[in-house]
């Protein structure tokens, strides 16, 4: 029958969660994962996936995709360092420097991978880490791995770095010293405050590194965060995915060819870890030439974006303080956040609630995520179901 002790511990652990609205459950879409999905043969306007620009279903990926499957196989085959890497991989590479204005880029599975690589390749056990409270999952991963101190400042707070990071220099404890942000905040929407922290990290001496999961592709007419303050020659260490914006699988880092060439003999995801599929390489690759022909689809994605916002604030509920297409409702209580989804479900909205651990207790909401690929009519079906069900729940009056 298996641990009892197991058993034991889970049956507790799942009933805690159910009891307090914290558990989360999975619907599986019946069809891609476009601005309306299938689930369960009910159709809805999907506000909660990353396919920023809609590029998970283009007709060119898909091409392309296919292509380099039918070229190099559905599989790599081995890790990178062995015979892994495929010229696909080196291509896509040298476009995602271009892209990111960088000297080189190394691409890896996912974008939590890069973060378990990159950080822990350059940081370790002698070193300090000054991490934005609100830094993702994956970047909070990646700091306990390197062994180095962690040192949370406030969010968004330049004061609180400045301050902690003087500190940190001052007490002669660390070799070196790193600052990491994500580049846009995925539950708030808000943008890091690169200007500042560069000239703290100039000041200090501290290795300046940027998650762009949510910035590329968005921001910048999409080549991030950096480019958007015009910062791309003063970061260090540019993370991004390619399974948001991009709309495929994968991440990667670029920066000097110093670093990348660092992070190919010691991140441990790119040494142990088998390569990106072909296939996914490819159509990776496509994604990056449609962004670099017009900014046509990031143009759509901030008109959606803005028009959500601002009908959602009309109506009066509170979408904090997002600087980005992401637009997220603050509900507050878990339990009624989850009940506002499933409302919004049977209007057919798909937009998820999100709760502790994700965000903090007490500011659960329900994240939006207008896209390229959404019409004026399906938005404007969105928000006439915020405003039956937001009423309804006395969320709004």
């Amino acid at each position: 029958m298996g641990s009892k002790a197991l058993q034991k511990f889970l049956d507790e652990n799942l009933n805690d969660l159910k009891s307090k609205g914290l558990y989360n459950e999975i619907n599986p879409l019946q069809g891609p994962n476009g601005p309306i999905i299938k689930i369960n043969g009910k159709k809805l306007v999907n506000l909660s996936s990353n396919n920023y620009l809609g590029l998970a279903t283009n007709p060119r990926l898909i091409q392309a995709d296919i292509e380099a499957t039918k070229k190099y196989g559905v599989g790599a085959g081995a890790v990178r360092t062995i015979n892994g890497t495929l010229e696909i991989h080196e291509e896509l590479e040298r476009k995602l420097a271009k892209f990111k204005h960088t000297e080189a880029a190394i691409a890896f599975q996912s974008g939590f991978n890069c973060n378990m690589g990159a950080i822990s390749a350059v940081m370790n056990k002698k070193d300090a880490i000054l991490s934005d409270a609100l830094n993702h999952a994956s970047i909070i991963d990646g700091c306990r791995l390197s062994g180095a101190k962690i040192i949370r400042f406030n969010h968004a707070d330049m004061n609180d770095l400045r301050a902690k990071a003087k500190e940190a220099k001052e007490s002669g404890l660390y070799e070196k010293i790193m600052v990491i942000t994500d580049g846009v905040f995925s539950m708030d929407g808000d943008i890091a405050k690169l200007p500042e922290i560069v000239k703290i990290a100039e000041e200090f001496d501290l290795i300046t590194y940027v998650d762009d999961a949510h910035g590329s592709g968005v921001l910048g007419k999409g080549a991030g965060t950096t480019s958007y303050y015009g910062l791309s020659d003063k970061i260090d260490f540019q993370i991004g995915t390619l399974s948001k914006a991009i709309g495929v699988v994968g991440g990667y880092v670029a920066g000097s060819k110093d670093l990348i060439d660092w992070l190919k003999v010691r991140a441990r995801p790119f040494l142990f870890s088998t390569s990106l599929t072909p296939g996914s390489a490819g159509a990776c690759i496509e994604a990056i030439n449609i962004l670099s022909e017009s900014t046509e689809l990031n143009d759509k994605l901030w008109e959606n974006g803005n028009y959500l916002k601002k009908q959602l604030k009309n109506l009066g509920f509170n979408i904090g303080n997002s600087q980005t297409p992401i637009t997220p409702c603050i509900i507050g209580d878990e339990t009624k956040a989850q009940q506002f989804s499933k409302e919004l479900y049977n209007e057919g909205v798909y937009a998820k609630s999100i709760v502790f651990p994700t965000v903090p207790l007490g500011t659960a909401r329900v994240r939006n995520m207008p896209t390229a690929a959404h019409t004026k009519e399906m938005l404007d079906t969105a928000i006439a179901a915020y405003e039956k069900v937001g009423k309804k729940l006395g969320i709004i009056k």
